[in-house]
């Protein structure tokens, strides 16, 4: 029987994209790299726990749900999170951020300063630019200014972000426009925080590290994945936790999330035959499992 893998997600390291496993070991994504690997014959998704502690009860868990966890860890997993908004003693600088995923999708959002420009590239920003830096409730004051004042939004679904990544401006001056006039916008609010600096426009561009250059319109994207079923296709291109990935009936993109809580299985030559949601119209000796 072949060795099962367990996904613990994608990170973005200097180099790129790099799936990492439980274990520690990790696999670096390389555009033209084959991915390929199913869910093991009989398997079953289980929960992966939360904050580093294993799910009591191994509890079975959604296909569908990108979080892998059962109620309770997922209400343990949130119960000291910044982005549930539930810690407010956090000592650490943050920075305000602006980051836009195509036209009219522009968000604002907060990030610890120490971990730079991480949560952009986990969040597939094409661009984006910081807007100020300081303590976090004055981040936070800040956030939901912007979201009363210039009705910014705080989040972007990604089956929304997924669909305009083949059709982006190209060139990178044009993408950087609403970010650009939005932060002008952003700084000149006269409720803005004192404790908060202003920083500077200072857009910058994923595309190129991203791969998005070129790319060809996605199909659809894998709705979940099955036991017994396989993901197979070459890799094009990555945002965030989405792999695109060039099948044999188009471009399909991969949450990578997914993964997490399957026991995965090398895959070899084998088709992609896991259920895919389709798009509307189309938008554009192994280190690892791989």
């Amino acid at each position: 029987m072949a060795q099962a893998w367990r996904c613990s997600g994608l990170r973005w390291s200097a180099g790129g994209p790099v799936l990492v496993w439980d274990g520690g070991r990790r696999s670096a994504l390389t555009w033209g790299k084959r991915v390929a690997f199913g869910a093991a014959e009989g398997g079953v998704r289980t929960c992966v726990g939360a904050r580093g502690h294993a799910c009591p009860t191994r509890a079975a868990v959604s296909a569908r749900s990108t979080g892998a966890r059962c109620e309770e860890c997922a209400r343990l997993d949130r119960a000291h999170s910044v982005a549930a908004d539930t810690i407010a003693d956090d000592p650490r600088p943050y920075h305000v951020y602006l980051a836009w995923f195509g036209p009219g999708m522009v968000k604002v959002g907060i990030t610890a300063e120490e971990r730079g420009s991480a949560r952009l590239l986990e969040q597939g920003a094409v661009c984006f630019s910081w807007l100020g830096v300081g303590p976090l409730m004055a981040a936070r004051r800040t956030e939901e200014l912007l979201r009363a004042a210039l009705r910014v939004p705080d989040r972007i679904p990604y089956a929304e972000k997924r669909v305009v990544r083949a059709v982006l401006p190209e060139a990178a001056a044009d993408r950087a426009v609403e970010v650009a006039e939005l932060h002008a916008r952003a700084v000149a609010l006269p409720a803005w925080p004192e404790s908060l600096v202003r920083e500077p426009l200072r857009v910058v561009d994923h595309v190129e590290v991203f791969g998005l250059a070129g790319l060809p319109g996605a199909v659809g994207e894998v709705g979940e994945l099955v036991a017994g079923g396989v993901v197979s296709g070459e890799l094009v291109a990555a945002a965030g936790p989405d792999l695109h990935l060039a099948t044999g009936g188009g471009v399909v993109v991969l949450d990578t999330r997914l993964m997490s809580g399957w026991e995965l299985v090398p895959a070899g030559g084998a088709e992609l035959t896991v259920p895919v949601r389709e798009f509307k119209e189309e938008s554009g000796v192994q280190d690892g499992l791989f």
